[in-house]
């Protein structure tokens, strides 16, 4: 079956018409006969919208009940039991109710699109995940409701429908919209004019970019490559040259002439070398920034193919270049790219800018080809090598003079030469080969020992041999040097992979981290961040055994943050370190930052926490401690009172309401000193072994009259816990307050308590009305009166709970909360066993 197609109306903000495009739609594909439903409409109580429906066929919605409210869904099964052609769905970023066949309606609608319905549906731009942080800074709105950006870019077609915020503003004033009720609220939040131009921009730039996308599939699947010029696009050239602030201001006056998008694009050489940008060219980069341009950079061995290939790939109609100032020779000997650009370009307009100062010369460019030195002790072997040792390998081949004769002589010298130029480079292989060249005239030519040569042939073949020598050792010290570059580029690339993966930059250890990275990427013998103190300098973080202990004992150092400095210690840094010694000094300093911040976020977080704790005891406090503190006084004043005289079981009554209530009393002033003892770790239990029967019987008799409805069930055999006996006590009496006050007139409160595995269980179970899963977790917080319902506790400040878990990770327990069998709650206490 072909999976059905999505069409999608796409709105800056409510109200601009997409439900009412969407029915219109329906009704005209109705009209030409095909089979359409709705499936979901939302009019909002609008009855223009109501009135577009017409004679569509919907299709009823299915009841959902959620905590005790009614709610209306789509009926998917409804939709694709009557699997018509088109499906009208609203709103397709809504959140079903929990109990739904999907969490989200754009699940529901995938399933009508795999059924083979075509589904008609709409949008929002501030409900685009990827804008929702932009929105939620233009409005103020933080939104709920969210879809993937690919659920909405996957639609077959994307309709915009667009109104001006004045259109809105006044759609919103006639009552169109909302209600009068909402209508100046709305006028002076969400729908402030600032506000619905900024979304509608959103809403435009969004589908323009889709659109963009479209385009560019439809060239590559049509092998399109010349330029179509839907959108003007200018690409200008950067080198980093003076006189490169006026070419990008020149194309960016032309890109805004014809509201036009401006790429500033850099070509490096496609070597694989990592190379610093230049001062120039970085400052370029601002510039094209300031301009609201964009900065792009491309690798290629030829820079005017690689700037033509990349302005076909961005689909530029116009390609900008600064005039050459190369001489003529330079031009004939390397080429002209300007003129390589023009003939490659085809239908790409080219535009070369003289530059405004001609006078300026050209700095000379570093040459791309520029390699890396050789590090210094192999420059040192290899002049060893190249003096010592290649004669001391001829006076070793000496006596197989008869055997080599000179031509064999000079092939092994030629073989040491290739290998100083590979150790130590060219000027020792140059030095060698001149050595070479005197040791086989001295050991090898008529007369021996001697620097006089008698024969033309074996002049020749010396002169050969040390021309051969030369040339072989600059090809061979090119290849070295290559080698050594690659290796270097490889490693810088490793530390940098390491730096932006971000695996050494988080957490507490993100400055020692950094510190050994940064030691073993260098072999340095010891790296270490110093903080300045009044004694002195203090090391943060330090890796090495050879660790400075003042900025001015090492061979190296940078500042960071806060005065802190970066000492190094061990081998001297070249200039080819620079960049990737920059960015650990950047990730230093980032590190520093994170890790002040962190601090600063803990500490508000401590505050909030405390701030949240204050307001809600100075809540319990205005209530739940007055209530008994009312009920006493009233009944105190009661008997005090001369007017009425009471009789004794009246007088009775009302001292067992003094009692109970100052008892209730007690038990609440009680929780909020033990829930302040554990707010600030004051709380030292004494763990020792405790008898669980014991303690059980203890927890009933604390609960005076209520002990009546506990029935406790304890194994024959049950070993003793590991646990403090006052603290157990109260979290077993707490959960069974509990368990009382929320059990059905009647039932009793069973506790058990068996042996399960290598600890002990203790259950609390009542067959009260249950805790929902989404709320078991929320039941132990200080201060959540949710009790055992849905409804508030019926008694207490909602700290009952919290005190029993805080008591029970106290002793190294665990307690769950878990359903019992035919309805309630089952509190499950678990206990370490106590060691023989």
């Amino acid at each position: 079956m072909a999976r059905g197609t999505l069409r999608l109306y796409l709105g800056a903000a409510p109200g601009v018409g997409k439900t009412y495009a969407m029915l219109n739609e329906g009704f005209r594909r109705k009209e030409r006969g095909t089979d359409v439903v709705v499936g979901y409409l939302e009019t909002h109580g609008r009855p223009n919208t109501a009135a577009q429906v017409r004679d569509l066929e919907i299709v009823l919605r299915r009841g959902v009940t959620y905590r005790d409210a009614a709610f209306e869904e789509m009926d998917v099964d409804a939709v694709l039991a009557r699997d018509p052609q088109v499906a009208l769905v609203d709103e397709l970023a809504h959140t079903n109710v929990p109990g739904s066949r999907n969490a989200k309606r754009w699940q529901d609608v995938e399933e009508l699109l795999e059924a083979g319905i075509t589904v008609i549906s709409t949008l929002n731009i501030q409900h685009l995940e990827s804008l929702n942080d932009v929105i939620e800074e233009i409005t103020g709105v933080t939104q709920r409701e969210t879809i993937p950006d690919a659920v909405a870019r996957r639609a077959d077609q994307i309709e915009l429908v667009d109104m001006a915020p004045e259109a809105l503003r006044r759609r919103m004033a006639h009552g169109n919209v909302y209600g009068p009720d909402k209508v100046d609220a709305a006028l002076g939040h969400y729908f402030r004019s600032g506000n619905l131009a900024a979304l509608r921009e959103l809403a435009l730039l969004w589908v323009a970019d889709r659109v963009d996308e479209d385009l560019t599939g439809y060239r590559a699947r049509h092998g399109i490559t010349e330029p179509w010029e839907t959108r003007e696009r200018i690409v200008v050239a950067l080198t980093g040259a003076p006189g490169g602030e006026d070419l990008l201001r020149r194309a960016s006056r032309m890109a805004a002439r014809v509201h036009g998008e401006f790429i500033g694009v850099h070509v490096r050489a496609a070597d694989g070398m990592a190379r610093p940008p230049s001062a120039g060219l970085e400052a370029q980069r601002r510039l094209l920034t300031d301009l609201n341009g964009r900065y792009a950079e491309v690798a290629g061995l030829d820079v005017a193919a690689a700037l033509v290939n990349f302005a076909r790939a961005e689909n530029a109609t116009q390609l900008v270049l600064g005039a050459t100032r190369r001489s003529r020779w330079s031009e004939l000997t390397h080429g002209s790219v300007i003129n390589h650009v023009v003939r490659a370009a085809s239908q790409v307009d080219v535009h070369v800018i003289s530059p405004t100062d001609p006078t300026v010369a050209l700095p000379r460019p570093a040459p791309r080809n520029r390699l890396t030195t050789f590090p210094p002790r192999r420059r040192q072997l290899g002049w060893l090598l190249g003096t010592v040792g290649i004669g001391a390998l001829g006076a070793a081949l000496s006596p197989l003079r008869s055997t080599l004769e000179l031509p064999g002589a000079l092939l092994c010298l030629l073989t040491g030469v290739i290998a100083v130029a590979t150790i130590g480079g060219a000027a020792p292989a140059l030095v060698a080969a001149v050595v070479g060249s005197l040791t086989a005239d001295f050991f090898f030519t008529v007369p021996y020992h001697s620097f006089r040569m008698v024969r033309s042939t074996q002049v020749l073949d010396v002169m050969v041999f040390f021309i051969v020598a030369a040339v072989f050792s600059a090809l061979v010290d090119r290849l070295a040097r290559r080698g050594v570059q690659v290796a270097r580029a490889q490693a810088e690339a490793e530390a940098l992979a390491r730096l932006a993966g971000g695996s050494i930059l988080s957490g507490p250890e993100a400055l020692p981290g950094l510190v050994t990275e940064l030691r073993r990427s260098f072999d340095l013998d010891g790296v270490a961040v110093l903080a300045p103190t009044d004694a002195g300098w203090r090391p943060v973080a330090a890796a090495g055994a050879t660790v400075p202990d003042h900025p001015r004992d090492a061979q190296f150092s940078a500042e960071l943050h806060d005065g802190a400095m970066l000492v190094l210690a061990g081998s001297a840094l070249g200039a080819d370190d620079t960049r990737l010694l920059a960015a650990f000094v950047a990730q230093l300093r980032q590190a520093q930052e994170r890790g002040r911040l962190e601090a600063e976020a803990a500490s508000a977080g401590e505050l909030a926490e405390a701030n949240r704790l204050r307001s809600a005891l100075l809540a319990a406090v205005s209530h739940d401690l007055r209530s008994p503190l009312a009920a006493i006084k009233a009944a105190a004043t009661s008997l005090l009172s001369d007017e009425i005289r009471w009789d004794p079981d009246q007088a009775r009554a009302f001292a067992k309401t003094i009692d109970g209530e100052s008892d209730r009393l007690t038990q609440l002033v009680a929780n909020l000193l033990d829930m302040s003892r554990l707010q600030v770790g004051a709380l030292r239990p004494t763990i020792r072994a405790v008898s669980v029967e014991d303690v059980l019987y203890s927890a009933v008799a604390s609960l005076g009259a209520a002990a009546g409805a506990i029935a406790i069930d304890v194994a024959e055999v049950l070993p003793a816990v590991a646990a403090d006996a006052g603290l157990l006590e109260r979290a077993l009496a707490n959960v069974m307050d509990n368990a009382i006050a929320w059990s059905t007139p009647g039932t009793a409160v069973r506790v058990e308590a068996a042996v399960a595995g290598d600890r002990v269980e203790i259950r609390v179970i009542d067959q009260g009305p249950g805790i929902p899963p989404d709320q078991r977790d929320a039941v132990f917080q200080p201060f959540q009166r949710l009790g055992d319902g849905a409804g508030a506790s019926p008694n207490g400040v909602g700290l009952g709970l919290a005190v029993t878990r805080g008591f029970i990770d106290a002793i190294h327990g665990h307690i769950v909360i878990d359903d019992t069998p035919g309805g309630g709650t089952t509190v499950v206490f678990n206990l370490p066993r106590a060691e023989a």
